[in-house]
């Protein structure tokens, strides 16, 4: 099992059949995690693709997720916790600067993942949504959002099984309100 510190990322391989275990070791923490296709890196994981094909805004297991460019790019294969979406894009400098008013703002799950992607060549100055695991988004009738604390308790786990040879990042999010307030790491094993 490998840690990822909290409010930091890290990038891998994911061979096609390889699994991705993400745990939460300690509760209420979320990840981000983005991919691409390694033998096409324009190709890459697609929210809007993937609401709009399974026609839901929370993943769950059995749910496919699609590429940009219409391809089946992973799988949830197994999940503890039921609560994962593509609601809210990662955080970023702005996102602190914005939201939080810091005057001195982090980088953020964007800059932790850009980071990541570029230890592995893929060169980015920005991100789209990436899948929030873990993450606890509330909608009400009329469409306002909310962030609720996780729902993930200590040990909680999700499975994604790459369908195609991947580039992926992970993060431990550096949002105080995504985390309930604090800032734990993230685990994951590649299986």
């Amino acid at each position: 099992m490998k840690t990822i510190s909290p409010r930091t990322g890290d990038g891998f391989i994911l061979k096609k059949g390889q699994q991705v275990k993400v745990v939460d070791p300690k509760g209420e923490q979320v990840s981000d995690f983005f991919c691409f296709m390694k033998n096409d890196p324009s190709d890459y994981l697609s929210s809007g693709r993937t609401i709009d094909y399974l026609s839901k805004i929370y993943m769950e297991k059995g749910d496919v997720l699609y590429s940009s460019k219409s391809r089946p790019m992973a799988k949830i294969v197994e999940d503890t916790c039921g609560r994962h979406d593509f609601l809210l894009t990662p955080c970023s400098k702005d996102t602190f600067e914005i939201i939080y008013g810091d005057k001195n703002p982090h980088q953020g799950c964007e800059g932790n993942l850009i980071g990541a992607f570029n230890k592995l060549g893929i060169e980015l100055e920005a991100l789209p949504t990436t899948l929030n695991l873990f993450m606890n988004v509330q909608m009400d009738e009329k469409g306002q959002i909310s962030v609720a604390p996780p729902q993930s308790r200590a040990g909680d786990y999700i499975i994604i099984e790459a369908l195609e040879d991947l580039y992926v990042g992970l993060t431990a999010c550096s949002a105080l309100q995504s985390n309930n307030g604090s800032f734990k790491p993230i685990d994951y094993k590649i299986l």
